[in-house]
This record gives C-alpha cells, structure tokens and sequence, in this order.
C-alpha cells in the first residue's frame, strides 16, 4: 500500500502532467516557437562593403518599385476628369457625389495602377450619411492623393 504522502505526490505529478498537455506547455511537443521567421538583421559595419553596397542597392530597387506604383500628373488628371463625368445627381451644395455604380465604373476606366482604391472598403469608409448611397468626389480624390 502507498502511504498518503506518495499518493499526494502522484496526484500532483499527473495534474502537472496534464495541466502542462492541457495549457499547451513545451512538454506536449509543441515547438511552433522554433518556426518564428528572423525579422531582424542588424546593419553592416563600415568594413563591410558588399554588405553595404547590396542595402543600398536593395533600398534603390525598392524605392524605385514604390515609385512606379505612384500616379503621375496625368494619371491623377485623367482619375479626376473620369470622376467628374460619372457624377450622380443631385450636388450638395457645390459638392458633387458619385454612388457606387459609377464608382466602379470609374475603376473599370482609370487603369490599373488605380485599382486598388476602388474597393467597397474604401467606399464605404467615405460613405457618410447621404441619403442617396454616395461619397464626394472630392473625398475620395483627396484619399487617392494621400495614400497613392
């Protein structure tokens, strides 16, 4: 027979065993930590020349690939002509609106470097309180020229 003290001891042995299994504890066989990409590469030192001259010219390609994602002038010209053209009526005030239809068909028109703000995230993140369903062109404009 075991005494009270050993069979206290087991008990506190299995509950620990299973607490751990249960918690997710490194016991069960869980090294989903060891998989944790590297996110973080110092800079090189001075010595380091090719080291250097690859960050550069890593940071040149990404700059320039942000770059040709931006719109030009005329891009931005032709976006704002398009938008004026699809306006829904009625105007408020000075302000002209577009609703949702004509706002993808604007996006069908604009090109592709102007797609991505033509989602109903977007739309709807403009959208406020008009009884007609629609945002102002001028919102929507000034948004593509911050985030674009």
């Amino acid at each position: 027979k075991k005494t009270e003290q050993e069979l206290k001891d087991e008990e506190m042995e299995l509950f620990t065993k299973y607490y751990m299994e249960w918690k997710g504890g490194r016991k069960s066989g869980n090294t989903s930590y060891t998989n944790i990409p590297r996110f973080y590469y110092r800079l090189p030192a001075e010595d380091e020349i090719l080291l250097q001259k690859l960050r550069e010219e890593s940071r040149a390609v990404f700059l320039q690939r942000k770059s040709r994602e931006l719109l030009d002038n005329e891009e931005l010209q032709n976006l704002w002509f398009l938008l004026d053209k699809h306006q829904t009526s009625p105007m408020i005030g000075e302000e002209a609106m577009i609703n949702y239809e004509n706002f993808l068909k604007v996006g069908e028109k604009a090109g592709p470097k102007c797609k991505q703000f033509f989602t109903a995230k977007i739309f709807a993140k403009l959208l406020h309180n008009d009884p007609y369903g629609r945002i102002s062109i001028m919102q929507f404009f000034n948004y593509v020229m911050r985030k674009g």
